[in-house]
């Protein structure tokens, strides 16, 4: 966990090097220029809601009109339907007691949520949550989300895993670097405008990744977000991320944050440099 973290701490240091700083780098090596690493995004916060605060939020994702959750720990998972403005639960589902959930996406008609290490995937009516199928899977469940022709899974590791949507069977793999260094611990997911996007567990960013090398080419800063919600609790970490693509608007939130934000991305203006290792 630390070598992820101090890999995105480093690369965000290097960022903020002082111009007279860069200035003093000697001309061969401003003549060797390395290629410019991922944009940098502040979150602009355009609205706050209500989130329920025990909620171990592993997956999120929104779909006509209304927020959908799944939440972890076992005896308390469940997928649930969320009412955005006031954080009420509609309509929720268990997931087995004994089962820890995980991630969750959007694939029809009907929910696919995983878990962690049960080695088992659910599939939920959308419209009423109900139970419709089991399905065996070989991988521990982190993250989910649905790019329009696959799922993709994160399992914690730095490998993205694309299954088709209906056997599960692994389409292919991709490995997430950045500046060349593979990035672990990617955990929650959302497909937006062509690129993958991923919490990295204990760290308060989000990745934007490019689905064809996995390079990382967008870095969203939301640390800033962290402080007001963690409530002395060190595992109430950053993880929950949704998209409206329709209208654009994006929500994040957290496990067992009180609060869910929609936000907008902001570019860093001249926060782009290589990535440091």
């Amino acid at each position: 966990m630390m070598k992820v973290r101090n890999l995105l701490l480093s690369f965000m240091a290097a960022l903020a090097l002082p111009a007279a700083v860069q200035a003093q780098q000697p001309q061969a090596a401003a003549a060797e220029e390395a290629p410019a690493g991922p944009a940098v995004y502040d979150a602009q916060i355009i609205a706050t809601y209500p989130h329920d605060a025990n909620a171990f939020t592993q997956g999120l994702l929104w779909h006509d009109g209304a927020l959908y959750e799944s939440t972890g720990q076992e005896g308390e998972s469940e997928v649930r339907r969320v009412t955005l403005e006031t954080g009420e639960i509609e309509q929720s589902q268990p997931i087995p007691t004994e089962q820890f959930g995980e991630g969750l996406a959007l694939w029809g008609d009907e929910l696919v949520s995983l878990t962690w290490m049960d080695r088992e995937v659910h599939r939920w009516d959308v419209a009423t949550l109900e139970h419709r199928a089991t399905q065996e899977f070989p991988f521990e469940g982190w993250g989910l989300t649905y790019d329009g022709t696959s799922l993709i899974a994160s399992d914690g590791s730095s490998v993205l895993r694309f299954l088709d949507p209906e056997t599960l069977e692994v389409q292919r793999e991709l490995t997430v670097t950045l500046g060349g260094d593979e990035v672990i611990r990617l955990n929650e997911l959302e497909w937006i405008d062509g690129m993958v996007f991923a919490n990295v567990w204990f760290t308060g960013f989000l990745l934007g990744i490019d689905p064809v090398d996995g390079v990382v080419q967008q870095v969203v800063d939301l640390r800033p977000l962290v402080p007001a919600n963690r409530q002395g609790r060190n595992d109430a970490v950053l993880n929950g991320i949704a998209h409206d693509p329709e209208s654009g608007r994006l929500f994040v939130t957290g496990k067992l944050w009180p609060n869910l934000y929609e936000i907008r991305l902001v570019e860093r203006v001249g926060a782009t440099a290589a990535a440091a290792r």
